[in-house]
């Protein structure tokens, strides 16, 4: 019985025309599951076999039903035909009374060795539970494609940057991260059309590239307003925030909010762990990068524990209060005195 497996197994197995008859796709993630799709349509067959022996169908627009009698088929041309089945959730994940919901379980169970028959299933997973679940292990691949983790964005980052034969510093990563949140889509695009930007044999990806082609201030985001208030220093934090409030459309105070929430909450983290020296562990529980552990040591000398909960009581507050909660005063106005008080 074949195991789930990762986007680089499968990519490699299919590079070394290792085909299974059947995959499956599935999981929160998008970027991953659109990438082994888009290998396998691209990739797989001959240009001049396409034509004839490429089938893409949606999940809402289809039945099982049909799905395995073009299975059965064989290629017209080749000696391969692919078929695709984008939103198969909306397939597999619906009982449906016209549709026969064992006609891919028989399938599967004698399947057409000329057909490779993918199945996209986003944004959740098939139940495991499931005889289709179990029929398509017997036979084919699994990719569960998880969520990345906020924290674990930056290292994603590197290592993609890695990938495509460039370099990118912590911080730069840190910010990018923080700007575009955890769309590994818009990052990789992102990142893609900054090194097509870039002069003639230069491998770094900077701070200033970044601000210069995708919009994001060097100077001023909620990184450095973070490591402003990490610092206590008072003026960098009210220079941020005016530029904030100036700018709302670009650094809305929701989501100010929310990564300063996290930081005092990591810092009462801190407080709470006995051993301060070993970074690794302390940077698990943290949810950061090990580069960064330093700092929040250093942050957690200048907010004591009780500070940290006052803190986030303080920031539990104004963001009520920028939800309408009773403040006649615009976000501008809320966020400077919201700083004034996590800093005093």
């Amino acid at each position: 019985m074949a195991k789930e497996q990762t986007y680089a197994t499968i990519i490699t197995q299919l590079q070394n025309k290792d085909y299974k008859p059947v995959y499956l796709l599935m999981g929160e993630e998008a970027y991953y599951i659109d990438l082994v799709s888009d290998y396998i349509q691209n990739n797989v067959l001959d240009p001049s076999a396409k034509d004839f022996c490429l089938t893409v169908l949606y999940g809402d627009q289809t039945t099982q039903t049909k799905v395995a009698m073009l299975a059965r088929g064989v290629p017209m041309i080749g000696d391969k035909q692919v078929i695709i089945v984008k939103e198969a959730q909306n397939l597999l994940g619906k009982k449906r009374a016209e549709d026969d919901e064992n006609a891919l379980v028989t399938y599967l169970q004698n399947p057409q060795p000329k057909t490779i028959l993918v199945l996209c299933y986003k944004y959740g997973n098939l139940d495991k539970r499931k005889k289709l679940y179990t029929e398509i292990t017997k036979i084919g691949s699994v990719l569960e494609s998880q969520l990345i983790r906020d924290y674990q964005l930056p290292a994603w980052i590197v290592n993609y940057v890695k990938n495509i034969g460039m370099t990118i510093d912590e911080r730069s990563a840190q910010v990018l991260a923080e700007y575009i949140g955890a769309d590994l889509q818009r990052i990789a695009s992102s990142l893609d059309k900054l090194k097509l930007s870039m002069p003639e044999g230069s491998k770094a990806i900077t701070a200033e590239l970044i601000e210069r082609n995708i919009g994001i201030s060097k100077d001023y985001n909620n990184f450095e307003l973070q490591n402003a208030i990490m610092r206590k220093d008072i003026m960098r934090v009210n220079r941020i925030g005016m530029y904030f409030a100036q700018n709302q459309k670009a650094n809305p105070v929701f989501v100010t909010i929310s990564v300063l929430f996290s930081l005092f909450f990591n810092l009462l983290l801190v407080h709470y762990t006995s051993n301060k020296s070993d970074s690794k562990s302390l940077a698990s529980r943290l949810g950061v990068n090990p580069f960064f552990v330093k700092d929040y040591v250093a942050a957690a000398k200048f907010y004591g524990a009780r500070k940290c909960m006052e803190n986030i009581a303080i920031l539990k507050e104004y963001d009520e209060k920028c939800k309408g909660g009773g403040s006649k005063s615009d976000a501008s106005e809320l966020l400077m005195e919201m700083l004034f008080r996590l800093m005093h």
